[in-house]
């Protein structure tokens, strides 16, 4: 069992990050997903949000962890998180995580950059946004 919560700090977001591999960025919001059985560190997600748009700019494991299908849940809940705020498509660099992983939460290839249209993906239909994996 994991949980994921935001993190209210720049010092506690710089200290996870550094801890997943990457660099925290300021003025992002940020999540973290912790272990609930030893208060792990399990991954980090970075993103902005705005009008139209939502930008992920990381969703990385800690160092040495290797589970899909928790990385899987802090990607979608980083994007229904942005899809709340009312921004209802979403951008991720193309170095924000596992290829795989981004494209199974439901990013394409746009233009040279990683797209998703998220309307419908959180009302409980789908609309389209099966994983295929």
């Amino acid at each position: 069992m994991f949980k994921i919560t935001p993190i209210q700090d720049f010092n506690t977001q710089s200290l996870y990050a550094e801890k997943c591999g990457t660099t925290a960025k300021e003025g992002l919001f940020a999540y973290s997903m912790l272990d609930l059985e030893n208060g792990e560190l399990m991954a980090i997600s970075q993103f902005e949000i705005g009008e139209e748009y939502g930008v992920i700019y990381d969703i990385r494991p800690a160092r040495g962890l290797d589970d899909f299908e928790a990385m899987f849940i802090l990607g979608r809940q980083t994007m229904n998180f942005i899809d709340l705020c009312g921004a209802h498509k979403c951008k991720a660099l193309k170095s924000a995580g596992d290829d795989r992983l981004l494209r199974a939460i439901g990013f394409r290839e746009c233009n040279d950059e990683l797209i998703c249209n998220m309307e419908g993906m959180f009302d409980g239909h789908c609309d389209g946004h099966a994983v295929k994996l």
